[in-house]
């Protein structure tokens, strides 16, 4: 009987598709994520279709497009009620499944199919009240504060840097580097894969809360970026400046950072902080290779989203460009599961993807919930992604609900409570910096693109599309209903 290939699936949050050095990105430095790509498979048009920590994750774990698992915005407090997570079907065809680190689901501490779970899910405001059951609560069900506690007392805490988790601040890590949890992230993989039951094969997701804010690497790691001089933000032709300058001052807005000098640091400290989980994947891909495992195992990186980081004088994520949307994901199969030769794929691909790709990689049959496509025939060079584009959105404030069709070449964007449209040549423009949404050379492309999306939202329950037209200025949701009203049916 074939040995059955183990899982190492790495999961950043919010680590954008640029941000890796064999990218050529010109400051950031990620050595073990290099080596991978360079000795395995690197998807370079990598898409996250609903660019938040909630959705996001829906679609990963349960390889299920926005429109069919219902979350198409943020919200917290929303009960997850899937048949078929990713780790559900390893768990029932033989496999040991451990999540550790983040999982953002509800109720917290939700297995989601996995057979064991160390939490850490950064701060969530939404599990910090005082007016949510006791066991909810971070300071009860997050296995990391529980440790850091046991080092440093009752009063030690995650955000004692006084970084924020979605603003710009950056101070380095307080604590021992050790502690931080990044390390911790490392520390209880690398124990699974010590302690694991030898029997059987693995399905481990190790799941780091960086690059997400809060910005507090070790001061070791922001050393290494806090002086350089680091390359500009994007800047195009359609940037609003005036909301920047209105709200540049918030530490958390979504329209960047009036403060050059803080705007600097909050790149220094996103930099060091990818850095440094790079340097712990490393870790664990040591701790493979000491057990014998390495060449047995399929491992894959990738994020939930990116982030803008001052791209177009916007932050942290929702928006429907590049920084936000594009995310990395690569691949590298150990040379007893397959035989692969290195190379890059430029097919759309997205989260979704992620599930039907490991299960059909592992010959474990993908349920007919997943709308996912397998990756695994691009992987082994046998035919090209077959995906002709890729409809994201993301329902938000302040007039910012919106809905994307992606190309390997071109983007569209249509904003559904305003009506505004954009247009990006991402061959020629891959920085999104001239907006060519009156350019007639692109008038027949674009009408193409917006009659893909009105077929795409015909049938949404929001009323965005009657089949003929786009229907700006309905109400947006951040929760569809019928995936859970034909559920109760």
């Amino acid at each position: 009987m074939k040995k059955k290939a183990n899982v190492l699936l790495l999961m950043c949050d919010q680590f954008r598709g640029d941000c890796l050095s064999i990218c050529n990105h010109p400051d950031v430095k990620t050595p073990y994520l290099d080596s991978l790509a360079n000795d395995g498979v690197l998807f370079e048009k990598a898409y996250s279709a609903c660019p938040s920590c909630i959705p996001a994750r829906a679609a990963l774990l349960t390889g299920r497009s926005q429109e069919a698992h219902g979350r198409v915005g943020y919200e917290d407090n929303i009960p997850w009620e899937y048949e078929h997570y990713m780790a559900e079907e390893f768990s029932n065809h033989g496999y040991q499944t451990q999540c550790i680190g983040k999982m953002h689901v509800h109720p917290p501490r939700l297995l989601c199919g996995f057979q064991g779970l160390k939490l850490h899910d950064g701060y969530l405001g939404a599990y910090r009240s005082q007016d949510i059951p006791h066991w909810m609560h971070q300071d009860v069900c997050d296995d990391y504060l529980f440790d850091l506690r046991n080092t440093y007392g009752m009063h030690a805490d995650f955000n004692a840097s006084g970084a924020e988790c979605n603003s710009w601040v950056t101070h380095p890590w307080i604590y021992e580097e050790r502690l931080h949890p990044t390390n911790w992230v490392a520390e209880q993989s690398i124990r699974f894969l010590q302690t694991r039951d030898r029997t059987k094969p693995f399905f481990l997701m190790s799941s780091f809360v960086r690059p997400h804010q809060p910005l507090d690497p070790p001061q070791s790691y922001y050393d290494m970026y806090k002086d350089k001089d680091l390359a500009s933000s994007a800047k195009g032709d359609w940037n609003d400046e005036e909301k920047t300058n209105e709200f540049g001052y918030t530490s958390d807005s979504i329209y960047g950072c009036n403060d050059a000098q803080m705007r600097h640091d909050a790149k220094a400290g996103y930099y060091a902080s990818i850095t440094h989980v790079d340097h712990q994947l490393g870790r664990i891909l040591s701790a493979l290779r000491e057990d014998g495992t390495y060449d047995d195992t399929i491992i894959l990186f990738v994020s939930d989203h990116g982030e803008m980081l001052f791209d177009h004088s916007l932050w942290r994520k929702v928006f429907p460009y590049e920084g936000s949307t594009h995310i990395p994901f690569l691949m590298h199969v150990g040379k007893n599961v397959a035989h692969l030769i290195p190379h890059k794929v430029d097919g759309v691909v997205e989260l979704r993807d992620i599930m039907p790709t490991l299960l059909d990689l592992c010959d474990i049959p993908i349920p007919d919930t997943v709308d996912g496509i397998s990756l695994k025939e691009s992987i082994y060079q046998e035919n090209p992604v077959e995906r002709e584009y890729l409809h994201g959105e993301h329902s938000f404030h302040s007039s910012l609900s919106n809905h994307y069709i992606v190309t390997k070449k071109d983007k569209y964007i249509w904003y559904s409570e305003t009506g505004r449209e954009q247009y990006f040549d991402l061959e020629k423009d891959s920085k999104e910096t001239h907006d060519a949404i009156h350019d007639d050379i692109y008038q027949t492309r674009i009408q193409q693109l917006r009659q893909i999306l009105i077929q795409e939202l015909k049938s949404r329950e929001e009323g965005y599309s009657d089949g003929i037209q786009l229907i700006a200025g309905k109400q947006p949701k951040n929760m569809l209903e019928h995936p859970f009203t034909k559920k109760e049916n």
